[in-house]
């Protein structure tokens, strides 16, 4: 397993922090080798091009070294996001922070266990007689006291003690600006669930309280904000798919491929290895070319027909060589309608500038996602109740999804009907005829509608029990 939740209290709060941990265990392990030299080097990540990682999926290798200095790391990231990357503001207990400093002989957490026994906060004014701040304007010297902290932030009141660093590396003021509500609480009861502002903070900085990108413009100057700029890891919601919101571009495509998941009452995360996951489709930005050359030859304010002139551009324009009796059925009624071109265009050789697959894909994207409940029901039966009425149990739990994504042009029949060569492609040639594999039947759970969120008309099949963010 890679990671459980090492914060112990607010599932909210443990989530976007092990977003971040996931993102420097799987891209950036090199850097965590310098606390952790036994880290193996086959869990490196290998960078393809300037901006295209693929990561290892040898989870179990992390060293428990690495995983902490991956937390750190992730902790000290988001302050610094919060604090502008100006500074970073820590919180903890004087006397917990007195008890760590003086702990020598006996084990740190234990330490921490005992003076928590006599700490009793009942109030505000509790809280402020035992809280204490220090504000850190380098990410080195905010790293080193995090790492001498960190027992105290696994601690129970560890999650409460980040959430408070926080608000204050944010500033007071600035986090009732960011929101559009000041009046609300930004922790609801009666179970202490952080509001969508605080999951904001933690993941770009700002606790806006909505999820679409930029403002939204109401009218007699009100508006609602949301996300300014995109975001190192992305957030996508179960409440999208049943059209209670709509996340933004800014969360549903981050600059690394891990995304805390929403749902009703419950945080997980899911991730990719592979960054190319958020790649455009290749046949898709293709139509997109052609498409945009075929519209800007479009006199008919939007009929979708051209000219055989315009038309002649447009084949310039993209590099599309079409055979010559398919040119000349095109051009026989004296104008081309799109429909018409588009059919040709698919069943068109790439090598030609036009979209047909020689392995029968059709432009269809495969990848393998990564699903993580740090604190997953025990779903034997695919129920989430254990037989006899018995409470289920948490345990963490790690799901490998394949994910099929058609282009926005197939059909839906294509999704279960398309048949995948179980072969290397491009073998046409040999005259030999390409054995097919009747694909899995896709399989749903509510993961596949927030996956869908991202990937629309996405297919999920995973192997045992369904992915549960419950």
């Amino acid at each position: 397993m890679i990671i459980v939740n090492t914060l112990v209290s607010d599932n909210d709060i443990c989530l976007s922090i092990q977003a971040f941990v996931l993102k420097h265990l799987l891209f950036f392990p090199d850097d965590l080798v310098k606390v952790a030299p036994s880290l193996p080097q086959n869990l490196s990540s290998t960078r393809l091009s300037k901006n295209k990682y693929v990561a290892s999926n040898n989870f179990a290798a992390f060293t428990e070294d690495a995983k902490a200095r991956a937390l750190v790391k992730s902790m000290g990231e988001i302050l610094f996001l919060c604090g502008n990357n100006k500074r970073a503001v820590i919180a903890t207990l004087s006397s917990i922070g007195h008890a760590v400093e003086r702990s020598e002989d006996s084990p740190k957490n234990v330490t921490i266990a005992q003076t928590l026994k006599g700490v009793s906060i009942e109030s505000a004014s509790d809280l402020h007689q035992v809280l204490r701040v220090g504000t850190y304007t380098t990410p080195a010297s905010a790293f080193k006291r995090l790492e001498a902290m960190i027992p105290v932030f696994q601690s129970r009141m560890g999650a409460l003690l980040f959430l408070i660093s926080a608000v204050l590396s944010r500033g007071l003021d600035c986090v009732q600006a960011d929101r559009d509500d000041p009046s609300l609480p930004l922790v609801t009861e009666p179970f202490g669930h952080a509001s969508q502002e605080i999951v904001n903070l933690l993941l770009c900085g700002q606790a806006v309280p909505n999820v679409f990108d930029g403002r939204m413009d109401l009218g007699g100057g009100m508006f609602l904000k949301g996300l300014s700029s995109n975001v190192e890891v992305g957030f996508l919601t179960l409440l999208e798919s049943l059209n209670f919101c709509k996340v933004g571009q800014n969360l549903k495509c981050p600059k690394w491929p891990i995304w805390v998941i929403g749902s009703e009452s419950h945080y997980t995360v899911v991730f990719a290895l592979d960054t190319a996951v958020q790649d455009e489709n290749e046949l898709e930005e293709r139509e997109s070319q052609i498409r945009k050359a075929f519209d800007a030859q479009d006199q008919s304010g939007g009929g979708g027909f051209i000219s055989v002139e315009g038309f002649h551009q447009v084949l310039r324009e993209t590099n599309v060589r079409l055979p010559s009796e398919k040119l000349d059925s095109l051009c026989s009624s004296g104008f081309i309608v799109w429909s018409e071109f588009w059919q040709v265009i698919l069943d068109l050789d790439k090598t030609l500038g036009g979209l047909k697959d020689s392995t029968g894909q059709m432009g269809r994207k495969i990848f393998d996602l990564y699903h993580f409940n740090g604190i997953a029901k025990s779903d034997l039966s695919g129920s989430q109740a254990t037989s006899g009425g018995e409470t289920p149990v948490q345990r963490p739990r790690l799901t490998k999804l394949r994910v099929s994504v058609p282009p926005r042009w197939t059909p839906e029949e294509f999704m279960a009907d398309v048949a995948v060569p179980s072969g290397s492609a491009g073998n046409e040639s040999s005259g030999k005829d390409t054995e097919v594999v009747k694909p899995e039947p896709p399989q749903h759970a509510p993961l596949v509608d927030c996956i869908r969120t991202r990937w629309p008309r996405a297919v999920c099949n995973w192997v045992g029990d369904p992915p549960s963010i419950v």
